[in-house]
């Protein structure tokens, strides 16, 4: 599984990456963290507002710092958009 967080560096952005690190290590599972700052890869994946969350390639949060509940969802698979 490859977690990617799209933001430039404001304050949600980076609240989420700590969210995301904290889910990740609840999780137990092996997964790629990638922080995603570069403009241009960002709007490859059409966000109207940052900070996005993208899983496997598939946008799943944009505009909004999820709680690490939020995110255990995503990685176990039990909350789909």
């Amino acid at each position: 599984m490859k977690i990617e967080v799209l933001g430039t560096g404001c304050k949600k952005c980076k609240e989420l990456e700590m969210t995301v690190k904290q889910a990740i290590a609840k999780s137990g599972k092996f997964i790629q963290l990638e922080k995603v700052e570069d403009i241009a890869k960002i709007m490859e994946y059409q966000l109207v507002s940052t900070p996005g969350l993208v899983i496997d390639g598939k946008v799943v949060s944009t505009g909004k710092v999820l709680s690490v509940n939020e995110v255990l969802e995503f990685i176990m698979g039990e909350n789909t958009l």
